[in-house]
């Protein structure tokens, strides 16, 4: 096998399900090539990655981790990404400026199915990638059947590597197919040569024919040799293993168990031998359409207690100094991390993953460009629409600012995460990718940033309409010495469509209401209309001025105002007021062994199911639309995922306002009238 050695920086992302074992693989990967002095573990709380109190208390990753290693004459840097599917963006982020993925995996059926969203992500960019079968010494059933599972989900062929060896149910080594050489596996050391054991011989060879097979689907002198019974020279085996890797053909499929180092330094072979060089990364990422001096690409971003804002780039060209000027900015420092731990660097050069430091206007996925003439940028990833929303509110209102600012930041850490000022329910709504996905982030508020907050479920917008018109007069007269008040009106109210809003006309004649008070009553009408007889904005109602009188010295803007108010607060009680709920276009997308699960959902929500198809671009799954009320939307996404395996997900937008009656609109006015603190 040809020797590829120092070819440049390469960077690697870690990738898979929760509890997969990503963050126990870096901190195998670390110690074995020395970059740390002692190995941590996850139990202990003493690991390089998940070192944020929020992933030490609950065990997990919720945010990407760098750490550089040199194995051999190469240089890695491993981006450890977040299991959760609510933490997906992270994974989405890192994923763009890498060279290859390692998708690790459980070897546990059951969860095969929430790899699919990523491998489609995969699939998307574009990314090579090996798959690497964690906790061997746990696999319940033969490998075999794990990958005749994976293969349904997968678009590319898995090809295995290794052949797993056993005494009884202990995993004690495996045979490497494309060398036929046998090892056993050692605690915390490398491998032992040993012969290749009898008992296996027919199955190895078996197993290597196969690998054989898959790989001459892309090589027609192999194909021939497999038909003329010659066996292939062991460097033609590696050099196809290699190129079907980078050209994204094939998955090869290695195996180990990464608390034991089992299998670690085989794959940091494969890295070091098979994996995409630096330069087939520039080509895919399309750098020589990029015009600058250096170029480099924000993958992460940290705000850290004393050092500031972080952002973790990938450089694609030339190379990066402190107090160079990137995007008009400054650079502040150059880092390499280990975890959260940095150390300066004298400078960045192309391929190398570094923190540069307090470029605040830069955001995650940017382009950063240096030098004359700069311009275009590097493709970006999208990010995924919001699903689980949170009332945040401080316990101080002196802290209203500080919390603003605050979530500033965790949104630019993370842009999955978002927040608006609700306009209709003035709430501050935090946005994200499901329960635990808001939870982190409030942690991070309280921990992070020494906020006390409180929070609730967002509160539905409700509306209200009318169903008959009226005519109605008002009068505003108060006299109080002096100049008076008076304004008089006559309005004409009618309901309109629905999603017609509001309209306000007037038929005055003979100057019965002077025209510069017109707009004036039309200020009153609205402002009754903000809170209508059930307590709820009133909409698709038209307003028209048909009469009225006024006082030469006593009338003004305010008294004809507050008789158009009162014209309205007198009316609209009895026009038949309505509740109207907001009703969301909603798209569940599913594997379809579960569209009938959906379905049931949706009717279980009080929905309207519309039909489902094929979803676009995955095959295997379903795209089922439908109309739900937006007050059975909010923990959805819980129950969702619970049916499919954590694979399920949805969209949602506003579509239009129905009405809600019986009892649910009682409960509904009870509520109000509660907030509002009227009987």
């Amino acid at each position: 096998m040809t020797d590829r050695g120092a070819s440049g920086p390469r960077a690697v992302a870690f990738v898979g399900p929760y509890l997969s074992g990503k963050t126990t693989l870096l901190e195998s990967i670390l110690s074995v090539t020395g970059a740390v002095g002692r190995k941590g573990s996850v139990a202990e709380g003493n690991t390089v990655g998940d070192s944020s109190p929020e992933a030490r208390a609950r065990k997990m990753g919720i945010e990407v981790n760098v750490a550089t290693a040199r194995y051999l004459d190469d240089s890695f840097t491993f981006l450890d990404c977040p299991g959760s599917i609510e933490f997906f963006q992270e994974s989405r982020n890192a994923l763009i400026g890498v060279d290859a993925a390692v998708v690790v995996i459980e070897p546990d059926v059951s969860k095969i199915l929430s790899l699919a969203p990523l491998l489609n992500y995969l699939d998307e960019i574009d990314m090579p990638r090996l798959l690497f079968v964690n906790k061997l010494d746990k696999a319940q059933g033969p490998v075999s059947d794990l990958l005749d599972a994976l293969q349904q989900i997968s678009r590319k062929p898995l090809v295995l590597r290794q052949l797993p060896t056993r005494e009884g149910d202990r995993l004690t080594g495996y045979v490497d197919l494309a060398s036929e050489r046998a090892y056993v596996y050692k605690v915390n050391a490398p491998s032992a040569l040993v012969d290749l054991p009898e008992d296996l011989a027919t199955l190895e060879q078996e197993a290597r024919f196969h690998m054989l097979e898959q790989l001459a689907d892309f090589d027609d002198h192999l194909m021939e040799e497999l038909l003329e019974d010659v066996e292939p020279p062991k460097d033609e085996i590696f050099t196809d293993l290699a190129e079907d890797l980078q050209e994204g053909r094939i998955v090869p499929v290695l195996l180990g168990c990464a608390e034991k180092d089992n299998g670690v330094r085989r794959l940091l072979k494969a890295l070091r031998h098979e994996v995409p060089g630096f330069e087939q990364t520039v080509s895919r990422v399309g750098v020589d359409k990029i015009k600058g001096d250096a170029v480099a690409q924000v993958l992460k971003t940290y705000h850290t207690p004393h050092g500031g804002k972080l952002s973790v780039a990938r450089v694609y060209r030339g190379t990066i100094e402190d107090g160079d000027t990137l995007n008009d900015e400054r650079v502040s420092g150059v880092y390499h991390m280990t975890g959260m731990q940095t150390e300066k660097a004298a400078k960045a050069g192309a391929g190398d993953v570094v923190a540069l430091g307090r470029l605040e206007g830069v955001k995650t996925g940017d382009t950063l460009i240096g030098g004359k003439g700069a311009s275009g940028r590097a493709p970006r990833t999208s990010v995924l629409p919001p699903v689980y929303g949170l009332v945040v509110d401080t316990a101080s209102r002196g802290d209203e600012v500080k919390l603003t600012s605050a979530l500033s930041k965790i949104a630019d850490e993370d842009p999955s995460i978002s927040y608006e000022q609700n306009p209709d329910t003035h709430q501050l709504v935090l946005w994200g990718q499901g329960e635990m996905h808001l939870k982190v982030a409030v942690d991070k508020l309280q921990n992070k940033y020494g906020l006390k907050v409180t929070t609730d479920w967002p509160s539905v917008p409700y509306k209200e309409a009318i169903r008959k018109p009226a005519t109605q007069r008002g009068r505003f007269k108060r006299q109080s010495g002096g100049h008076g008040q008076f304004g008089d009106v006559v309005l004409d109210i009618k309901p309109l469509p629905r999603g017609s809003g509001f309209s306000f006309d007037d038929t005055i004649t003979g100057g019965v209401v002077p025209k510069q008070y017109i707009p004036s009553v039309e200020t009153g009408v609205k402002e009754y209309l903000s809170r209508g007889p059930l307590g709820f904005p009133v909409v698709d109602v038209a307003v028209t001025l048909t009469d009225g009188s006024f006082h030469s010295v006593d009338s003004s803007d305010m008294a004809f105002k507050q008789a158009g108010r009162l014209a309205m607060q007198e009316a609209l009680p009895n026009c038949s007021p309505v509740l109207l709920e907001p009703i969301m276009s909603v798209h569940i997308m599913v594997p379809s062994e579960f569209t009938s699960k959906a379905n049931g959902l949706v009717s279980g929500r009080r929905g309207q199911l519309l039909g489902f198809d094929a979803r676009e671009g995955w095959p295997g799954w379903d795209e089922v639309q439908a109309l739900i009320p937006q007050a059975e939307l909010q923990n959805i996404i819980i129950e969702l995922r619970s049916l499919t395996q954590g694979s399920g997900t949805f969209t949602f937008e506003f579509d239009h306002l129905a009405e809600l009656t019986g009892r649910l609109a009682d409960d509904v006015l009870v509520v109000r009238r509660t907030e509002l603190g009227t009987s």
